[in-house]
């Protein structure tokens, strides 16, 4: 099962192409932009999570089957179900704890 490469930043709405070197995912997908994973310090707001960088889908078909264009990321924009109030406390009270103690 490949990444779904979801097309934007949950927190700001940017863009993230699928080359996106900016682009932060968790262990659940959720997606955000280098600066707001900062502003969040680094914790995943829908799952308390660390972020990692997004790997980038080669475009080139070098395997059978397996490039953006065979399998194409994802084209819904995902959004935040937490105000930012909540997103600040949530973030506030899980920072301290290493994201592989989480």
């Amino acid at each position: 099962m490949a990444l779904e490469l979801r097309p934007n930043c949950e927190f700001c709405d940017k863009d993230l192409p699928p080359d996106a070197a900016e682009a932060r995912i968790c262990t659940f997908e959720c997606t955000f932009c280098a600066d707001c994973v900062a502003k969040l310090h680094n914790v995943c707001p829908n799952c308390g999570g660390g972020f990692e960088k997004r790997p980038i889908r080669p475009v080139r078909e070098w395997r059978p089957g397996l490039s953006t264009a065979k399998r194409p990321p994802s084209t819904k924009h995902v959004n935040l179900s937490y105000s930012k109030d909540e997103i600040a406390a949530f973030a506030e009270k899980v920072k301290g704890v290493p994201p592989a103690e989480r």
